[in-house]
């Protein structure tokens, strides 16, 4: 047991933080990486933030990682830069090695075999005129790096709306971005085979990564055991926001937090018997112990202050 949850037990309250939470298998695995190649050279530099949490980037800049735009960047020869967890296109290594840089590809086992799917499928449909359509987010890295493989044809279909720019009588092959909503996709998959000429154009993929997907009916079921639930993630991740959501449909007394400055007192001043901890795919669980542990002190002193 933790010091902080024995304070907690002996003053009365009840906290626990969520064993399914944190880093997803891909993420750990980057960060692994890069920090045994710190190890042994200081400098690393990441293609991007190598994971949605500001607080993690922060920890892995003291130990030498320095975050690059891909686009922009220009490294010396015989730099190492690192390809995170949520893969790269063709074009990002073709430009590092073309200038001699070294890679490190911690893309995760489960994005690369999208990728090559969605290569796969791309080379398959497009001499016939078909598209390739990826659901998930404009902009987000996977989804460039899925988008990579199709010479950047597909179309990214974010919600329902979006499907207007297809061709109703295509053959239509989709994929979804691995930390999607299986609800969305459930969603996407009725508006086409409504919107399409024909169901017997469309195939979906139901790509949603299974760690990630069956977080979200543990949530629903953990976040019920509690009067209040703080969920941490950083303020860019996208499987952060999904999950949130999931949680607060369960609870509707759960707070969002991204750092243990913005736990606010008001979430317990009502002195909650049982409070969870739970956070996304990319939470560090250094962080939400740190965020336990300030919660236990704020409610001790909202405790004491009423007595």
């Amino acid at each position: 047991m933790n010091k902080y949850q024995d304070i907690a037990k002996k003053e009365g309250l009840e906290i626990i933080i969520d064993s399914k939470s944190g880093f997803c298998f891909g993420v750990k695995r980057a960060i692994d990486m890069a920090e045994k190649f710190m190890k042994e050279d200081n400098k690393l530099f990441s293609a991007g933030d190598i994971v949605h949490n500001d607080e993690e980037i922060k920890r892995l800049h003291n130990k030498g990682m320095q975050t690059v735009d891909i686009k922009t960047v220009n490294l010396e020869k015989g730099k190492t830069v690192l390809f995170r967890a949520h893969g790269e296109p063709p074009t990002s290594y073709k430009k590092m090695q073309d200038k001699g840089v070294n890679i490190i590809d911690a893309t995760c086992p489960v994005v690369l075999k999208l990728q090559e799917r969605v290569k796969k499928a791309w080379e398959e449909i497009k001499d016939s005129g078909g598209q390739i359509v990826i659901y998930g987010n404009k902009g987000h890295a996977e989804v460039v790096g899925l988008v990579g493989q199709t010479d950047n044809q597909a179309f990214v279909v974010e919600n329902v709306e979006d499907i207007q720019q297809l061709e109703k009588n295509k053959e239509t092959i989709v994929f979804s971005q691995t930390t999607k909503n299986r609800s969305g996709l459930d969603e996407i998959e009725e508006a086409l085979k409504k919107y399409l000429v024909s169901e017997d154009i469309l195939k979906v993929n139901r790509t949603i990564c299974a760690q990630v997907g069956n977080r979200v009916p543990h949530l629903q079921e953990f976040v019920k055991n509690f009067d209040v639930v703080v969920f941490v993630a950083g303020a860019k991740s996208s499987n952060g926001r999904v999950l949130y959501e999931v949680c607060k449909g369960s609870n509707n007394n759960t707070f969002f937090a991204s750092n243990r400055e913005d736990i606010n007192d008001n979430w317990f001043e009502t002195l909650p018997a049982k409070v969870g901890v739970c956070g996304a795919t990319s939470t560090p669980n250094w962080l939400m112990e740190e965020i336990a542990e300030e919660i236990v002190d704020k409610w001790v002193r909202i405790k004491n202050d009423l007595i």
